[in-house]
């Protein structure tokens, strides 16, 4: 059955209102402020930092609303997290918020179903990702996307939740995928921070070739799933 014409029981209409509500409300209110504060580094430092030892919560809380808005650049947070707490720290804190960003992402897609997608995923693109995801092949899949840099991944991890993919693996194999990408953006922004821009240079050509492969690993996948990805 397509989903888009499934019906739901009301009490998951409901919280898919008040959920979906909540996003905009905060999309609307405080998106283009955490967006401006995040563009500046000095200033999300000093942001970040004001709020002494909670500092850290504050951080791990940008790392989980960019996973749950996904119009918010989530490498620019990465990297605003290395230039604020280095590449060790900020790559903790990153896969923290990872993690609590995309279970309840994934859980709330999975429990609420569509309506939540749909403002995020235009239905044709949700009907694609999720035959892919429902192939033989979609754990290597999964970990390509999530694995290459500029893949809108957070979009996926919405999509994933309407498949029947059990959420303990669709979680740790993006956690696996994903976690070199945020180490390497703490790198930068570190890098950045003490003005070692020839590492800065070295780590994004890296990030260049990591593109390409993903893209030569992506058309190969796409071939074997005979258009389906």
């Amino acid at each position: 059955m397509d989903i888009s014409n499934k019906r739901l029981p009301w009490g998951h209409i409901l919280l898919a209102v008040a959920f979906i509500s909540v996003l905009v409300f905060f999309s609307v209110k405080y998106v283009p402020l955490m967006t401006d504060i995040i563009s500046n580094r000095d200033r999300f430092r000093e942001f970040i930092l004001s709020y002494g030892n909670k500092g850290v919560l504050v951080f791990i809380g940008f790392q989980i609303i960019h996973i749950l808005i996904p119009v918010i650049p989530g490498e620019v947070v990465q990297i605003a997290g290395g230039y604020v707490f280095g590449t060790l720290a900020g790559s903790i804190y990153m896969v923290i918020g990872t993690i609590v960003g995309t279970i309840i992402v994934f859980y709330a897609a999975q429990f609420i179903g569509y309506p939540i997608v749909k403002v995020f995923v235009n239905p044709e693109k949700i009907e694609k990702f999720k035959a892919m995801l429902n192939s033989s092949k979609a754990e290597i899949a999964i970990f390509i996307m999530m694995l290459v840099p500029g893949f809108p991944k957070d979009t996926l991890i919405y999509i994933a939740g309407l498949t029947p993919i059990m959420p303990i693996r669709f979680i740790v194999i993006s956690l696996v995928a994903r976690t070199p990408g945020l180490i390497g953006s703490a790198f930068i922004g570190a890098s950045i921070h003490q003005k070692d821009y020839k590492a800065v240079i070295i780590m994004s050509i890296i990030t260049i070739a990591v593109i390409a492969l993903g893209y030569v690993l992506r058309k190969h996948l796409k071939t074997n799933l005979r258009g389906k990805l």
